[in-house]
């Protein structure tokens, strides 16, 4: 049902483009909107300066082609999106474009704009050949809160602009610790253009969780505790989907392991246990000359610029712990890292929800033009717009999400937390929706969707909700519907239409000459080989109707 959505959103845009035709200006810009529907999903990542945007990046897509020092390439906006071959191009703001030789130093990525400055560099784009960035476009942002108010400007005006919303579709912001700029911003993502759409589209990271106890071993567990106070604060659940930590120094490097680095943390970890602890109780002590050691000072500095102590301590656990090639100790880190969590996060929430983030996106973009630009049928593309999001599911799921989380749903809390699990606040896949694990047995995932749609077409007939409720409850019954066909048998014996040569049946009655009164109807209905679930109460063919186009099984 996403590509039905999208042809749909692809229509309504052509009919804004026909009562648009002679505004060169309004049709381009549908244009751009057109061809952003059928383009990866974009996923903006931002946060204050030092958040660890760069390096989470380098983390997800596993190879350090994010620049993560200060230089000046950090000042602009970069663009990393999929390509058959590395490439890099610089967009000037005067409309020019320049190629960049594709460079690496010690592995890293180099991204040079002389002669050009940041301040006539519009962005970057830097196609790579990568899986990850298949069916997402990742977008490195400059930090927000900057001491050049100039580079938080850059941020500001392309993540939040003024007068149209903004150029990605969701966003994951990191921060240190939660500050009211962090909040600032996630409000402004949140602006009022976005929240019509009814879309709660961001992510919070807590980026550098290892920092937390000084980089004790179980600095993460400390992490989770802190995000959790985040997830439930109510001013951030409006704005932020979920809040993750993540050690993304620990996850970057992890991911780019060299032998050299996995022989150097081998022989730390085979010291004996006073040496190895005496040597990793603080920074100083572990790039010591006269450290217990057979590993180079410099090899050591590495290290700890790679990995931190965190990392190093970690690692030192983990290949005492049974972990002795370089494969299995970089695997182990990365999931000890929290990435595996944001991974499974962006996936549910982002990726799953693709085509309905970017339809959001366009028809937010497509009333802002209308406000700035009318046409003489602005009234009937508005009517347009308003039918498109009440009838498609995916929407009215995102909007009821948004609702939940902002003016609540006129529910008590338990049924409004069940609500949000049902229509995706915690992943997508059917599993997700109904709290249960994710390899859960059919039956047990069938037996769980009946149920709750049984519950839901309870809760939604009782004649005490008000207004907001009832149209809650008829969302999360739809959602209900398609999970029990989701959940159902995964194949349905049909049985062959056999064509006999027979008498013309009776005109209008479906009947046979002989046959008793209604058997032509039987035997008619019986041939049309439809599958009738008594559960859903109407008609099913194999596939969930429009009405179920917000569940995508995983």
């Amino acid at each position: 049902m996403s590509a039905r959505l999208l042809d749909q959103a692809d229509d309504l845009l052509e009919l804004a483009a026909e009562h648009c035709a002679g505004d060169t200006v309004a049709l381009a810009r549908i244009r751009e909107q057109r061809a952003r529907l059928h383009e990866p999903l974009r996923v903006a990542i931002a946060g204050m300066v030092k958040a660890g945007k760069s390096t989470l990046l380098n983390a997800v897509i596993g190879e350090e082609i994010a620049p993560t020092d200060a230089g000046e390439c950090t000042k602009v906006i970069v663009w990393y999106r999929h390509g058959a071959a590395p490439s890099i191009t610089v967009h000037l703001r005067d409309g020019g474009t320049r190629s960049l030789p594709v460079r690496r130093v010690d592995g890293r990525l180099v991204i040079d704009l002389e002669p050009s400055t940041p301040d006539e560099v519009e962005r970057v784009i830097v196609e790579w050949p990568s899986g990850r960035l298949e069916d997402v476009t990742l977008i490195d942002t400059p930090g927000i809160a900057s001491l050049s108010s100039d580079i938080s400007a850059r941020s500001a005006a392309f993540l939040t602009p003024d007068a149209t919303p903004s150029e990605a579709d969701a966003v994951i912001y990191l921060t240190r610790h939660m500050h009211s700029a962090d909040v600032g911003f996630l409000s402004a993502f949140h602006d009022p253009a976005v929240a019509r759409s009814g879309t709660v589209n961001a992510i919070a990271v807590l980026s550098r969780a290892d920092e937390i106890g000084a980089g004790r071993i179980d600095a993460l567990l400390s992490a989770r505790s802190i995000a959790e106070r985040y997830r439930t604060d109510g001013s951030l659940r409006s704005l932020a989907l979920d809040v993750v930590p993540i050690a993304g120094l620990l996850a970057q490097s992890a991911r780019t392991l060299r032998e050299q680095e996995f022989d150097a943390l081998r022989r730390l970890a085979r010291l004996g246990r006073t040496d190895r602890e005496r040597i990793l109780l603080s920074v100083d002590r572990f790039v010591r000359e006269d450290a217990p050691i057979d590993v180079a000072v410099d090899d050591r500095r590495n290290l700890l610029q790679r990995f931190g102590m965190f990392g190093i301590r970690m690692a030192a656990v983990s290949i005492r712990s049974g972990h002795h090639d370089a494969t299995a100790l970089a695997d182990e880190l990365y999931r000890r890292s929290g990435m595996d969590d944001l991974i499974h996060l962006v996936g549910g929430q982002f990726r799953s929800r693709s085509d309905a983030l970017k339809v959001r996106s366009a028809l937010a973009a497509l009333r802002a033009l209308l406000e700035e630009r009318p046409p003489a049928a602005a009234s009937l593309i508005e009517r347009s717009v308003e039918r498109l999001e009440s009838n498609a599911h995916e929407l009215r799921e995102l909007a009821l999400l948004s609702a939940a989380r902002t003016a609540g749903l006129g529910l008590g809390p338990a049924e409004t937390a069940e609500a949000e699990r049902l229509i995706g606040a915690g992943g997508t896949s059917v599993e997700d929706r109904l709290g249960l694990a994710p390899d859960a047995p059919r039956e047990e995932v069938h037996r769980a969707a009946t149920m709750s749609l049984q519950r839901w077409r309870a809760l939604a007939g009782s004649p005490l909700l008000d207004r907001s409720a009832a149209e809650a409850c008829d969302v999360v019954t739809r959602s209900c519907e398609a999970l029990v066909v989701a959940a159902g048998p995964t194949s349905v014996e049909r049985r062959r239409l056999h064509l006999a040569r027979s008498p013309e049946p009776v005109p209008g009655t479906g009947e046979h000459p002989g046959d008793p009164p209604g058997q032509g109807q039987r035997e008619s209905a019986e041939e049309q080989h439809l599958d009738e679930d008594p559960e859903l109460g109407h008609r099913q063919e194999g596939a969930p109707d429009e009405r179920h186009a917000g569940v995508h099984h995983e």
